[in-house]
């Protein structure tokens, strides 16, 4: 079916903007997105209007809010004052990205094998333990595989995370899995914390800090107020703010400016030394 989208919108950026490792443009030129046992193509086909292969139901209760498409982020990038520099050309670059919605199980183990890999390297894990433990999904186009719940994992051992070249994490994907089933982390229960209690909440989990905390919070439960610190942005704030922190001005919409930051130093190949 047909949809349209009148706000700032642009699946390639978004499909790179490092949030999410599953997407994937194809060679007909649709984009193709995963979630839990969904799985989205879509197409743009004319300014502001793009072909769906799911069914109206579907769009609206499960991609719409994906996306994030109740919010403008038009408006967003417009609030943004002439005299940030930085930020005003680093949301031009990046306006149409958006902050997905995504499971929480997926963005925590993700962002977990995320520490120190570039992105290509997270997204051949993450195929890895899809494939291995994940449940098939057949589409007219291909066959996929969802992304393994933490009750899929439960008999995975450390050295099977190794072979799926999850290195040193491996050990972190176990407790992670022990504390999501013995329910010590209750990932729908923390939903209804405030963003700093949620953030201690995942930092329970061995090898989570609040970078990769901060990522969950952001990409699976829309704190949109949290804005995780790499060391793209580090250098970002060191050199462009003088070590100042940036977000705190920006209070709710912080982790959308994030998500601009840091796609602007991905684009424009800054060094992290």
């Amino acid at each position: 079916m047909e949809i349209h989208i009148p706000d700032l919108f642009d699946l390639q950026k978004i499909t790179d903007s490092g949030q999410c490792f599953r997407a994937a443009l194809l060679p007909n030129g649709a984009h193709r997105f995963i979630t839990r046992k969904q799985v989205l193509y879509i197409q743009k086909t004319a300014p502001e209007t793009y072909w769906v292969s799911c069914d109206p139901d579907t769009w609206m209760h499960i991609w719409r809010p994906y996306f994030d498409l109740d919010r403008n982020y038009r408006d967003i990038g417009n609030a943004i004052p002439a005299k940030d520099t930085f930020l005003a050309q680093a949301a031009q670059v990046g306006a149409g990205i958006r902050i997905l919605r995504q499971d929480p199980w997926e963005t925590l183990v993700t962002f977990i094998v995320s520490q120190r890999k570039s992105i290509p390297a997270i997204r051949a894990v993450v195929e890895l333990l899809s494939q291995r433990y994940g449940s098939e999904i057949r589409t007219p186009e291909e066959t996929l595989y969802t992304f393994p719940t933490a009750l899929q994992l439960k008999d995975v051992c450390l050295e099977d995370y190794l072979a799926c070249k999850a290195g040193y994490r491996a050990s972190y994907l176990c407790d992670a899995v022990n504390q999501v089933l013995s329910g010590t982390l209750d990932l729908t229960g923390i939903a209804a914390l405030p963003d700093s209690e949620l953030i201690a909440a995942l930092e329970r989990v061995r090898g989570v800090g609040i970078k990769v905390a901060s990522c969950v919070a952001l990409f699976a439960y829309g704190r949109t107020a949290c804005a995780p610190v790499d060391t793209w942005i580090q250098k970002i704030i060191r050199q462009a703010y003088h070590g100042q922190d940036p977000f705190a001005r920006y209070g709710s919409a912080a982790g959308i400016m994030q998500q601009y930051f840091f796609y602007y130093a991905q684009t424009h190949k800054l060094e992290t030394a």
